[in-house]
């Protein structure tokens, strides 16, 4: 049995690690298989794969990324066809190819030359002409499709004759939750994690406790962690946002870390204030998975994440007064929130789980190159 996995990144950031949990499900299914993966370049992504892969491949890889698309569409398109042909070699010698997101162009294109071959999972949610393209993309590869969570299916509104299934990501999370310590007798610990970009919304939480009475916002520690992908510019106007707030002793601008376990641990709320849809949310999971309530934004796949009033809580998207009025509640009244970390963690035991998924993907797997049924534990291990 051959397998080989293909994945659009090299860092440990949310599609990152779905994809090492992927190939860690479809390890423990197929144990004798060989499994290769198919990675841009190296990473801090390879170490975590390394336990888990037969062989590492670095390839260029062609990447529908938004901002490489006026150069891919000119010079960039004359290395297509080789590309293609890289796949289609890959795919002629796989009894099947998992291709982790639908940017992958060239592994999509040549899938349609080696039908019943691939399974793309899909993992964002585009927008406007991006959304078309990647649709049309994925309807020529005829390629077998899992959607990680209904907003994404519904987003990219498929009809095809393909097998097509929502799983939701398995998360590895600790065993037992560290406890939450929060009773207003300290600032509380607010996290907010994930690549700045103008997709997650970190200059919305920066607005938002801007505008928080001076003494609520004496009452907040707050650690805004991640990296822009190769854009210090971004990175620095964030740091120019919170400086010229007067917010330099609240907020802690930190660069992007491969295992945010510590992060989890530090924090009583977590925050996810998404400007535009996220496919589902992987920091809101998991921060329920170690018992930490999240803040998120109505929109995309989160509001399948959390259960508003009971896990933790909804707020508009792009709207810093909907976010600092949330904030003032959890830090004014503790105990109107006690019961939401131990409801988080249920929340995240029973469907974000990696049994959960595990059964979801293999089955899809199996549809096209059989193999044994298998049990994963609920048992899980934070990913570091």
């Amino acid at each position: 049995m051959h397998i080989t996995c293909v994945h659009q990144g090299y860092e440990l950031y949310g599609s990152d690690r779905s994809f090492v949990e992927s190939v860690r499900i479809i390890r423990a299914a197929y144990p004798d298989a060989v499994i290769d993966v198919v990675l841009p370049r190296g990473g801090p992504i390879v170490a975590a794969v390394e336990p888990v892969a037969s062989r590492i491949i670095f390839e260029p890889l062609w990447i529908l990324r938004r901002r490489d698309l006026p150069r891919l569409a000119t010079l960039g398109f004359l290395t297509l066809p080789l590309a293609m042909m890289r796949a289609w070699r890959r795919l002629r010698a796989s009894n099947l190819v998992y291709i982790n997101t639908s940017v992958v162009a060239d592994y999509l294109l040549a899938s349609r030359l080696c039908p019943g071959r691939a399974i793309v999972h899909v993992h964002e949610i585009p927008q406007g002409a991006t959304l078309k393209l990647l649709r049309g993309l994925i309807g020529w590869s005829g390629a077998d499709i899992v959607f990680n969570s209904r907003a994404t299916a519904k987003a990219f509104s498929l009809t095809s004759k393909v097998a097509m299934r929502v799983v939701y990501n398995g998360i590895a999370g600790p065993d037992v939750p560290p406890p939450s310590t929060y009773d207003a007798t300290r600032p509380l610990r607010l996290l907010m994690l994930g690549r700045i970009s103008r997709i997650k919304g970190q200059e919305i939480l920066v607005e938002a406790i801007r505008s928080l009475p001076p003494e609520v916002r004496a009452r907040l520690d707050v650690r805004i962690v991640g990296s822009a992908f190769e854009d210090t510019a971004r990175e620095a106007a964030l740091d120019r946002q919170i400086t010229d707030a007067g917010l330099g002793s609240v907020i802690c601008l930190s660069p992007f870390v491969d295992d945010p376990s510590d992060l989890y641990r530090w924090a009583d709320v977590v925050t996810v204030p998404s400007r535009l849809p996220e496919s589902l949310g992987r920091v809101a999971i998991e921060a329920m998975a170690y018992g930490r309530p999240p803040i998120v934004s109505r929109i995309g796949g989160l509001t399948e994440v959390v259960e508003e009033g009971t896990s933790g809580w909804v707020v508009a998207p792009d709207d810093p007064r909907s976010l600092a009025s949330t904030l003032e509640r959890i830090v004014t009244d503790p105990t109107s929130w006690r019961g939401f970390p131990t409801a988080a963690r249920a929340r995240y035991a029973a469907l974000f789980g990696e049994a959960a998924a595990a059964e979801g993907l293999i089955t899809m797997i199996r549809t096209r190159i059989g193999g044994r049924p298998i049990t994963i534990a609920a048992k899980t291990v934070a990913l570091g």
